[in-house]
């Protein structure tokens, strides 16, 4: 499924795109598939180069600091390197939103660690570019739960409905206040986005109406048929 018309749609309307949302909701799921049919170039949180991460999971409060950091620094050389390249040419479709990183701060940091990230963070993030349109994806924490262990990650079996319950309430706090660019939140609790056609035809849809200011998409889906 990849309608011409609406690949050239969102080529001139939208160069670049960023998915997010809390652990296991599919952002790298979506954001490859949309890149397929809007023949844009994926570009890929750095998760695997950060050597912290799993230990992250074991100890959170031991190696938040570190974790947090790393992730700040290569999401942001990350970032440079997409302005500097790629966005006069491609469309551009990541699997995350640089402003995600201080989501995870604010939960995983203490107050005096807190303080010396947001004075790195102040200095990065004016220089990173914005994309033309935010999609905020949303679960229900079961649902979470449910994909983060079907992927079957050794290191995420540490994570559990508390934490998950934590971040997803400050992520929803973040973008009921996000007004920085086009944002379209979308609940995919009762969807099926990698399997159902019917779903993402439906989702590329309400990607095309939207041109500016904030959308919310709360489908009845095909795991409610």
């Amino acid at each position: 499924m990849q309608p011409f018309s609406i690949k050239i749609f969102l080529v001139m309307r939208f160069r670049y795109i960023a998915v997010d949302g809390p652990i296991g909701v599919g952002k790298t799921t979506l954001a490859g598939i949309l890149s397929k049919l809007f023949d844009a170039r994926v570009v890929l949180e750095p998760v695997k180069s950060n050597p912290f991460l799993p230990l992250f999971y074991t100890d959170r409060k031991r190696y938040a600091f570190q974790t947090q950091v790393s992730f700040l620094i290569a999401r942001y050389q990350q970032q440079k390197e997409l302005e500097q390249q790629d966005l006069f040419g491609k469309g551009i479709i990541t699997d995350y939103f640089f402003a995600r990183d201080r989501i995870f701060a604010h939960i995983n940091l203490s107050e005096d660690e807190l303080s010396i990230y947001e004075k790195v963070y102040a200095l990065l993030n004016p220089r990173v570019i914005k994309p033309d349109l935010v999609i905020y994806m949303q679960a229900d924490v079961d649902i979470l739960l449910d994909r983060i262990g079907k992927r079957g990650v050794e290191y995420e079996k540490g994570i559990d409905g508390q934490y998950l319950e934590e971040l997803v309430k400050v992520y929803n706090d973040f973008f009921f206040y996000y007004n920085e660019t086009a944002l379209l939140v979308v609940n995919t609790s009762e969807i099926d986005i990698e399997n159902n056609e019917e779903d993402l035809t439906n989702l590329v849809k309400e990607i095309r109406r939207i041109k500016s200011g904030t959308h919310y998409y709360i489908p009845l889906g095909s795991r409610k048929k």
